[in-house]
């Protein structure tokens, strides 16, 4: 053993530049596994948060069953019991306020009769839930006589960021500087005043006590839920109660759907990571088979160039891992830190330290060394079995025509018609398999390949080099050597289908939403409930408030949503009631299957439904099939008539059917979100004072401006998307540049050759040259190839998301493409620039002489 670390590091030292990138690939390769899966649960934790908050959900409330105020010790206890991530506790209390207490008007009804006064722990509650904080600041633990409202209170009351508000209190008067305004949309009920929870104990004369906890689960699996809802239960004892949010709920079903797409991130960061890894240790192996051929003559028997060679491994996989968890950590971190700012301009979001587990640790390092370990044996394997004389003789490439007809070649042609097959089948559920069928087509295809292809792009290339024929002889270096030219080109092609693919599913989300944004919601005025798409939590109004909206001058449409909740076998179905003629006219669905004018026909004379994509995927349902559900008075059948959705219950398993058949089945008649149409040449600012003053009797409402209500999703999409643009720089920047390793090992490697071509009179120009084009004709295979994989797996992903119910239309990446030639032409350029003038620059002799 002293033997093989003496030769190993006798050879790593030797060749420093060339340890030095390989063992920077192990680094990065290390660093793409550790800092995205250190950056992802974070990123999910923080997700899951705004989605909560965004349904005003938490997994767990625990109270006192008589309702009264307890001691914080209770919350120590949830705190010990395994599965809780997150506990606080709060004091909240109802203010009943006096008549005209804020708008002094005794001839109108009160607005605002009650509000309910909350003290909190600032930072532990913003774990909990997201509070977007849109004027001001958020509460600090040390805040006295400080306060958060909403925006709707402000206006109620009049006052704003650093006004007073003035409240009853048990100990008087209290008056509390407003710092923060949150968002109008809150939950049903009274307004909420928050403050710090030492500042309610005061306020309310209740010193050291809690009258709720609230606590987040570290599992979305349902049947761990119940175990750890029944560990709290035996925790705090039976004078306690516990509501949990519903294993079956709309909110944990978006979330779990989250997590399935971050967890195929966290795993496409893996494979990368291990790639990178594995591909460039194999490349750096091949190159070695001339002085693995010299040791074998030397006397030097199979086992010890395993040895040998498994020994390098080691220690490089040790030191590059080591750094990689390091660098991947702060990388990981870096990236929170550049996201979370402009999150944070709309959600008000603390984000911990990226997470670190033993199993990430484990993992990370099985690959870093494990695979570095694997890539060095399986090659040095290869090479131990060639007898000496066969490798030290020099590799020739080999005719094209005969590894055309080789068995990897036809292997790759079979793999490649049957990935085209399923694609043109348009089959989702074997849309994954087909992307590995192509991806694996072009690995095994590359090689027969790479010579017409290099002589295409080569002659490109002469083009611009045509006095000096610099580009034919980079295009004959490739066809010499087929191996190596695919190692370093199918680098290349998994970054950019990376990109492309990220492109594709990205521009085609952004079409798809903001279409059906516009069209769900671009009415003139949106009356809004406290919370959208959780329907049945919210408190509608009778008929006689839309006649009312109707009558306002002005007014040409209003189209409302009543809400009843069902099942269908199983199936939590949420049923929105529609009139047919109102909802026609505002084009606020978006079809994939059906006819719209037959559709709402067929809404207004039979009992028939028309149901989005979530609940289609999710039930199998087709157009035309009849489906039961049921309602208070026993089933009944509807018949399928259209599939479409909203932009508001895109990711709920959603139904609509007629106002009239919702209040026959289900005897539901109230009016939960109106949509309101101007006539043209109205006076709008009129129109919205008087929807304004009618709404005074009915507080549970806001109204919105539907060109301004869109705005902001559009600006809250831009974030989101800006974070998923970040995850795919996050996981094609570390390829690109374990391209640009590879290739300079290339380059390193033909020191010797570059040395000959100095001896016969090529200027250190031309030297340059050549490497440059051999690294250009490199990346534009490379990726070219990524362009295919990418839009396939691009398509494929699009495709999924429509099996999974959501409305897709996909939009070519065009500035993807354009963007993912820049960036590989670009970095396969500045892979060989170093290495070229490092080595036209090297004597004649001393580069003869290199190995």
């Amino acid at each position: 053993m002293n033997l093989y670390i003496k030769l190993a590091l006798r050879y790593l030292s030797g060749r420093k530049l060339r340890t030095a990138l390989t063992t920077l690939a192990i680094l990065f390769g290390v660093l793409v596994i550790f800092g995205m899966n250190t950056f992802m649960p974070t990123f999910v934790q923080a997700f899951q948060t705004q989605m909560m908050a965004v349904a005003g959900q938490i997994d767990v409330t625990i109270t006192h069953k008589t309702g009264e105020a307890f001691d914080p010790g209770v919350l120590e206890k949830v705190r010990q019991v395994e599965g809780v991530k997150v506990a606080t506790g709060s004091l909240e209390r109802l203010i009943n306020l006096p008549a005209d207490y804020f708008d002094h008007a005794p001839n109108l009804p009160d607005r605002v009769n009650a509000v309910l006064l909350k003290g909190i722990d600032p930072d532990l509650a913003r774990q909990m839930i997201v509070f977007n904080v849109v004027e001001g600041r958020f509460l600090q633990p040390d805040d006295p006589s400080a306060a958060v409202i909403t925006r709707s209170l402000a206006r109620e009351v009049g006052v704003g960021v650093g006004d007073t508000l003035s409240l009853p209190t048990a100990i008087g008067i209290a008056d509390l500087k407003i710092v923060g305004l949150l968002p109008e949309r809150a939950l049903p009920g009274n307004e909420e005043v928050l403050v710090t929870l030492a500042e309610a104990q005061r306020l309310l004369n209740m010193p050291g006590k809690i009258n709720l906890i609230d606590i987040n689960l570290d599992t979305l699996e349902e049947a761990r839920r119940a175990e750890i809802q029944q560990r709290i239960l035996t925790a705090v004892g039976d004078a306690y109660k516990i509501g949990a949010l519903e294993s079956g709920s709309e909110i944990l079903t978006n979330i779990r759907n989250a997590q399935m797409i971050f967890n195929l991130m966290g795993f496409l960061a893996l494979l990368m990571g291990g790639f990178i890894i594995f591909n460039t240790f194999r490349t750096i192996v091949a190159e070695r088979r001339r002085d693995i051929g010299m040791l074998r003559a030397l006397g030097a028997n199979r086992a010890t160039i395993r040895g040998l060679i498994l020994t390098e491994g080691l220690i490089q996989g040790v030191v590059g891992t080591v750094a990689g968890l390091v660098f991947g950590y702060l990388f990981g971190w870096l990236l929170l830190q550049l996201i979370v700012p402009v999150g944070q301009q709309y959600l008000n979001i603390k984000v911990g330290l990226p997470a670190v587990s033993p199993s990430l640790v484990l993992v990370s390092s099985i690959m870093g060394i494990g695979v570095t370990v694997l890539a060095g044996l399986l090659p040095a394997q290869s090479a131990a079995r060639v007898t000496p004389l066969e490798a030290l003789r020099p590799s020739v490439g080999q005719v094209s025509l005969k590894r055309l007809t080789g068995f990897s070649f036809w292997s790759g042609v079979v793999l490649m018609v049957l990935g085209v097959a399923i694609l043109i089948s348009g089959q989702a559920a074997w849309l994954g398999i087909g992307a590995i069928f192509f991806v694996g087509a072009l690995i095994l295809m590359a090689p027969a390949l790479i010579n017409p292809i290099a002589v295409l792009f080569g002659n490109l290339l002469a083009l611009l080099f045509a006095r000096q024929g610099t580009a034919q002889l980079a295009e004959g270096n490739l066809s010499r050597q087929p191996g190596r030219a695919t190692v370093t080109a199918s680098t290349t092609m998994i970054a950019m289908a990376v990109v492309i693919m990220m492109a594709s599913v990205l521009s085609s989300v952004t079409l798809t939403f903001i279409h059906v944004l516009e069209k769900s919601l671009g009415s003139d005025f949106l009356i809004m409930p406290p919370t959208v798409a959780v329907w049945g939590s919210n408190t509608g109004a009778a008929p006689e408030l839309a006649q009312k909206l109707r009558e306002i001058p002005g007014v040409e449409l209003v189209s409302t949503l009543r809400f009843a909740g069902s099942q269908m076998n199983g199936v939590a179905v949420g049923l929105l009631g529609v009139d047919p003629r109102a909802y026609r006219q505002l084009d606020a669905l978006s079809f994939s299957a059906g006819d719209p004018e037959s559709a709402y026909r067929a809404l207004e004379n039979e009992r028939a439904i028309i149901i989005n994509g979530v609940l289609a995927a999710a039930a199998g349902i087709h157009l035309g099939d009849e489906i039961t559900l049921l309602t208070p008075t026993g089933q009944q059948v509807y018949r399928v008539v259209g599939i479409a959705t909203d932009y508001l219950n895109a990711k709920t398993t959603t139904g609509y059917i007629s106002q009239q058949n919702l209040a026959v089945d289900f005897g539901r008649n109230e009016d939960v979100f109106y949509q309101v149409n101007l006539k043209s040449g109205a006076d709008q600012a009129a129109v919205e004072a008087a929807i304004t003053q009618l709404l005074k009797s009915y507080p549970q409402f806001k109204l919105f401006s539907g060109k301004r209500y869109v705005e902001e999703n559009k600006r809250l999409l831009d974030v989101v998307l800006l974070s998923m643009y970040a995850m795919a720089a996050f996981l094609a920047i570390p390829s690109l540049i374990a391209m640009v390793n590879t290739l300079a090992i290339g380059v390193i490697e033909r020191t010797r050759e570059i040395g000959m071509l100095r001896a016969v009179g090529a200027t250190r120009r031309q030297i340059r040259t050549v490497i440059l084009s051999e690294a250009l004709i490199l990346s534009a295979i490379g990726t070219s190839f990524g362009i295919l994989a990418g839009l396939y797996m691009g398509y494929m992903a699009v495709k999924a998301f429509e099996g999974m119910g959501f409305p897709m239309m996909y939009l070519f990446p065009a500035s993807g493409i354009l963007a993912a030639i820049a960036i590989g032409i670009l970095f396969g350029a500045l892979a060989a620039t170093v290495p070229a003038r490092q080595a036209a620059r090297l004597n004649v002799v001393e580069a003869l002489r290199y190995e």
